[in-house]
């Protein structure tokens, strides 16, 4: 019974929210679906950059370990190198290294440094993927909603006359400047706060791969002395 109630009660609800919803965006005028456009941009980024941007995606726990495990004696093959460099962006970083010594073993230490900071940088750089354009709607959205608000104001001087204003006009072009204001604000501060939240979180993983190499370093350059003794 209170199943069919809630059932009828809910259609509508709904309704009248959908109606809610566009009378809003009407009385906003057309200057608001920049806005809209921006906000499920924004939207779609923030998902897509919680998602990319997990830890065990960036920097499995005990990966490093791993393969300092694993390396403790012997270099291991090409095949476990590349299921490594496609397990995260922390095994793309450490395969880097691995590669340059297997392909040169007399790599002195700055060249195995370079090696490590040239796939530093291309990680980071996956990182920072859609970071910007983020943070250009964060920026952007308060000036939409500003611009919003200056087509409002026009249509308030446009519906003054010498013989008296035009209510209706008065009306919808203080609509047009306040929704606007609004909605360009909602839509600017998430997407500044979660600008700032990923920034920090790219900034905290360069750290951790800036010390995952400076881990392996040493490591690998055993093997290059190895190889430079036996050569000599």
């Amino acid at each position: 019974m209170l199943t069919c109630f809630a059932s009828f009660d809910s259609t509508p609800r709904t309704v009248a929210e959908r109606e809610t919803l566009f009378s809003i965006i009407q009385a906003a005028g057309w200057p608001i679906w920049p806005l809209i456009l921006c906000s499920i941009a924004a939207l779609a980024l923030i998902v897509e950059r919680f998602i990319s941007l997990r830890s065990a995606v960036i920097i499995p726990p005990k990966l490093l370990d791993e393969v300092l495990q694993v390396t403790r004696t012997q270099l291991p093959g090409t095949d476990v190198v590349s299921k490594l460099a496609s397990n995260s962006i922390l095994g793309s970083v450490l395969a880097a290294g691995l590669r340059a010594v297997m392909s040169d073993p007399r790599i002195s230490e700055a060249g195995l440094r370079n090696a490590l900071e040239a796939s530093g940088r291309v990680a980071v750089h996956k990182l920072e993927r859609y970071l910007n354009t983020l943070g250009t709607i964060a920026s952007a959205a308060p000036l939409l909603g500003l611009f919003g608000t200056l087509v409002g104001m026009i249509e308030i001087f446009g519906s003054q006359t010498p013989t008296g204003g035009n209510p209706a006009l008065l009306a919808h072009g203080i609509s047009i400047a306040l929704y606007n204001t609004a909605f360009g604000l909602v839509v600017a501060i998430p997407a500044l706060m979660f600008y700032r939240y990923f920034r920090g979180l790219v900034n905290s993983y360069t750290l951790e791969l800036e010390q995952a190499s400076e881990r392996l370093l040493p490591h690998l350059l055993r093997f290059a002395v190895v190889s430079n003794r036996a050569a000599a």
